[in-house]
């Protein structure tokens, strides 16, 4: 069996579960924490396709701390000791893409950096070396091995000795400012329930990712974007210039336009991320009623919405009577809190 710790955006643990259930018939789910979860399964890393997670690790140790005023140094130093004392390497330490060369250790305290003694790092990178045949590169390295320590409400705190299987910068490097990182639009659209017949509608498409991952990932019909940023636009266009005119179609405008634009009760679902008033100013109150009218000229009866948004509550109190709140979920995005919303439009009655 294969041990995987992964990381995803706090707040979606429930999604998570059911999703690792869906996808992993044999799956045991070991711990389920806040924006991380261990789980064990025969199915190997290269077929796990996965979407919603930020990072997945190869487990190769945990060490369970009942004190739970443990330091964290204390922990992550303990539990190197342990591994190299008990010549702890397995098939995760010596199993390696041929095409890594380098690795350097990293040692994480509740999603923070954390100190350890240099010798102890030394000792496992000689350790980590002799078994794997890579050589110790600490600024740029092919791969990872990580020392991380949680601590836990109402259960022991606990370390786990990995190697990062996913390598790739930090969101913040990689994305525009305002742009979703993929798991997060992946999730959005997840929670919309998209079919292959569904005409989905982004009226704040910014850089493309919903649609991107409701194109790629869940195979949609149509997708409408629209947005009125001079350099997202020509992004977006960019991006998409291959797709074919009959399933991706993007307006250069204000989403106000889109009522003109889009046909009357067409659309089955709006997957979105607005405006939360950081990088330009808006009026919330009448930013939100406009943007709610266009909503439900738009969208069927029985249309769903989804949308992330600042966790502000004063966004309640923007929402027609015509939409009905099926669940409000809090999350943690780039340390800011925020909330998916889920919508869908019932039949008003005469």
């Amino acid at each position: 069996m294969n041990l995987f710790y992964a990381a995803f955006i706090p707040g979606l643990q429930n999604l998570i579960a059911d999703v690792i259930k869906e996808r992993l018939s044999d799956v045991k789910i070991l711990k389920l924490l806040d924006g991380a979860v261990l789980f064990e399964t025969a199915t190997d890393y290269d077929k796990l396709n996965f979407f919603c997670f930020n990072n997945i690790f190869a487990v190769i140790s945990i060490m369970e701390h009942a004190d739970n005023n443990v330091q964290p140094k204390i922990a992550l130093e303990k539990h190197i000791k342990a591994v190299i004392k008990n010549n702890a390497a397995s098939e995760v330490v010596t199993n390696n893409n041929k095409k890594f060369h380098t690795f350097r250790i990293a040692a994480s305290a509740e999603n923070i950096p954390a100190a350890i003694d240099e010798k102890l790092k030394a000792d496992a990178e000689s350790y980590i070396s002799r078994f794997s045949g890579l050589k110790v590169n600490r600024s740029l390295p092919d791969t990872e091995f990580w020392f991380l320590f949680r601590n836990e409400k109402n259960q022991n705190n606990f370390s786990v000795f990995m190697k990062r299987l996913t390598l790739r910068p930090s969101w913040e490097k990689t994305l525009h400012k305002g742009e979703l990182p993929p798991p997060l639009a992946w999730t959005l659209c997840r929670l919309a329930r998209l079919v292959h017949s569904d005409t989905v509608l982004d009226p704040f498409c910014g850089y493309g990712s919903i649609p991107d991952a409701a194109l790629k990932h869940f195979h949609i019909n149509k997708f409408i974007a629209c947005d009125n940023n001079r350099e997202a636009a020509l992004y977006i266009k960019a991006r998409f210039n291959k797709r074919k005119k009959d399933d991706f179609v993007f307006y250069d405008s204000d989403f106000i336009a889109l009522s003109s634009l889009v046909a009357e009760k067409s659309i089955d679902a709006i997957v979105t991320d607005p405006p939360w008033g950081e990088y330009r100013e808006i009026n919330k109150s009448v930013f939100y009623k406009k943007m709610f009218d266009v909503f439900h000229k738009l969208l069927k009866d029985d249309g769903k919405v989804v949308l992330l948004c600042s966790n502000n509550d004063n966004f309640m109190n923007e929402v027609k009577e015509s939409f009905k709140l099926e669940s409000r979920t809090p999350i943690l995005l780039s340390g800011k809190k925020a909330v998916i919303f889920q919508y869908i439009k019932t039949i008003m009655k005469a």
